[in-house]
């Protein structure tokens, strides 16, 4: 059984959600602020965090910028906020999935079985990916570099994944974003730049001049596939 945890400082709130995923098959945790979520979380070790973004003591964003620092479970943030530029800071600091109150209780269980699904379905033991130095193992969810684990998020191993399984195909920001499924920011222009950007920060050894991820200008991404012979 997977445990969520729900962050958010209205009662109501809390229970509604909690009452409704436990009728769906999931066991749940509260909390009342980021400050509160950081203890449960390292208590409790929930599969999948629920956040709201705007809360008294420590706020959503706040939350992700100590959680990611600690662990890569996934994060759905829940806000009334719709402007662009909070949902890329959403994103930038680590957020899988993101959904605008208000939302239907259907509508958010089939958001938090998508991205657990994304993130825990095993896959077959041979889908292993490598290229140079670089290995991303789908079924433990690892990648590591110079046999160095590389701690990703689940967006950005999903968006790895899919750039080495064809090395020099070029992606453009909408085909990626068309694979990157179960993930709320489908509607962002800059949804695929920032997960590239956070990205090469972890996996380059010079992100200003990348030689895994690199850009084809005007079109958009691809893995490069003389990598072996950079590497």
């Amino acid at each position: 059984m997977k445990t969520i945890l729900i962050v958010d400082d209205k009662a109501s709130a809390q229970r509604l959600i909690a009452d409704y995923l436990t009728a769906n098959g999931f066991r749940t945790v509260t909390a009342n602020n980021g400050r509160e979520a950081l203890y449960v979380a390292r208590h409790e070790k929930p599969d999948l965090v629920l956040l709201d973004i705007m809360m008294p003591e420590m706020d959503g964003y706040e939350f992700l910028r100590h959680f990611r620092k600690e662990r890569n479970t996934p994060v759905i943030m829940l806000t009334a906020k719709m402007e662009e530029s909070d949902k890329v800071i959403g994103l930038e600091l680590g957020a899988d999935d993101y959904v605008t109150k208000p939302f239907g209780m259907a509508e958010l269980v089939a958001r938090v079985r998508a991205v657990l699904r994304r993130v825990y379905e095993e896959a077959p033991a041979a889908d292993v990916l490598r290229a140079g130095d670089v290995v991303l193992d789908k079924k433990t969810h690892m990648v590591t570099l110079e046999n160095r684990k590389v701690e990703l998020t689940p967006s950005e191993f999903d968006l790895l994944g899919i750039l080495m399984a064809e090395p020099g195909q070029v992606f453009s920001r909408g085909d990626l974003l068309d694979k990157l499924k179960g993930n709320a920011f489908e509607n962002v222009e800059r949804t695929v730049d920032v997960h590239i950007r956070n990205l090469r920060a972890k996996l380059e050894p010079d992100p200003a001049n990348p030689k895994y991820v690199l850009t084809v200008f005007g079109v958009g991404y691809r893995f490069n596939p003389e990598v072996d012979e950079v590497a």
